[in-house]
């Protein structure tokens, strides 16, 4: 029974009970530091479900990510192509190496990076002699990008892909799991995604020695010697023995949880998706969406209502909702960066950040709880 009071969280943490073994064989082995056996298999573990021959557990998202630019030696003055529409922690690593952001737009079709956007942008560098040291794409809300298109063009101008999956673990395009696709895949296991170590990351590929080397350096880049040697900087970017072993239960219900997060999209999309000014991320026919969160766009126009008004409206009713990420183009941090869309469909991340609302997509919502956020929507906007 729905309390009044009681929180509806955007996509709140899902533990299954199976984490608690693994957390207690860490406990008993006195394995609490990083690295130890949980750590071990849930790499192998991830990898396999993947289909990656390699993984490796990092702290986060964001430390596989520049993990990956160091491993393609991105440096002070190269260029990185990124996608706009994403949050902060997919440019910042670029930022960390010294390189310069150049950003590129989504498509409508999929709101993911704009094949044509990013041939624009390659072109305009190719001929200026700047072609970028790697491209990173993100696959938006648990939907891959369109690669056969983008790697296409991306392997015309010879620039590896880092493959963003944070956001759509368990996702697929065609035959290939999401993260999978690029040169190296990154996966985040933040709180609010659809499996949780608490914080921490993964980075995938099937390049062995790539991934010894970010070994290497995620443990502070200690040279082999008995004592403490040091010949290039290092990073403590390993995640632990205890969070692994969360990771480890969490990923046992993979698939229940996407198969969860699909039917809330399901049912969103069943009650409001008919309203006329009311439109959903399109589901791209290439491949599997795990739908992490269900996002729709609001003609404000039809209704004389903007965004924030809805969420401010659902929060009044302690229900989190938040807009749709804001472009990083659009950023103060990133006021100087360059920004490709294609000139046919005009800015449509911005668009899709003037307009779009995340919806309430936790695994541990009721049907309950969410069609009282249903019914809340439905007569606020009339």
């Amino acid at each position: 029974m729905l309390e009044r009071g009681d929180r509806i969280y955007l996509s709140s943490p899902h533990m299954s009970g199976l984490e608690q073994q693994y957390i207690s064989e860490a406990f008993e082995t006195n394995w609490i530091a990083p690295l130890g056996r949980n750590v071990d298999c849930f790499e192998k573990e991830l990898a396999h479900y993947v289909g990656s021959e390699g993984a490796l557990a990092l702290s986060s998202g964001t430390a596989a990510i520049h993990l990956a630019l160091i491993l393609l030696n991105v440096g002070m003055g190269d260029v990185v192509f990124c996608s706009s529409l994403t949050f902060v922690a997919s440019a910042n690593p670029i930022l960390y190496q010294g390189a310069t952001p150049v950003f590129i737009d989504s498509e409508p079709e999929t709101w993911n990076m704009s094949p044509k956007a990013l041939e624009r942008a390659l072109k305009d560098y190719a001929a200026k002699g700047q072609k970028p040291k790697a491209v990173i794409v993100v696959n938006l809300y648990g939907q891959s990008a369109d690669y056969d298109q983008i790697k296409s063009i991306c392997d015309e101008y010879e620039v590896p892909i880092v493959e963003d999956a944070a956001e759509s673990l368990g996702a697929s395009y065609k035959d290939k799991k999401s993260g999978t696709i690029g040169k190296f895949g990154v996966f985040s296991f933040n709180g609010n995604k659809i499996i949780t170590t608490s914080g921490g990351g993964m980075l995938v590929s099937d390049d062995a020695g790539a991934l010894n080397k970010a070994r290497f350096l995620a443990t502070q880049a200690k040279d082999k010697a008995v004592h403490y040697q040091h010949s290039v900087v290092g990073f403590n970017y390993r995640l632990s023995n205890i969070s692994a072993g969360i990771g480890r239960g969490q990923l046992q219900v993979l698939n229940e949880r996407i198969r969860k997060k699909r039917e809330i999209f399901k049912v969103y999309y069943n009650e409001l998706s008919r309203i006329p000014g009311i439109e959903f991320m399109p589901d791209a026919p290439y491949g599997n969406s795990t739908r992490w969160l269900s996002t729709i766009v609001l003609d404000q126009e039809a209704f004389n209502i903007g965004v924030y008004e809805v969420i401010a409206h659902l929060e009044k009713h302690n229900i989190e909702s938040r807009p749709v990420w804001k472009p990083l183009h659009l950023q103060p941090l990133f006021s100087d960066a360059e920004f490709y869309l294609d000139k046919e469909v005009g800015d449509v991340s911005y668009d899709l950040f003037t307009k779009g609302i995340c919806l309430p997509s936790g695994t541990r919502m009721s049907l309950e709880e969410q069609m009282y956020v249903i019914k809340l929507i439905k007569d606020y906007i009339g």
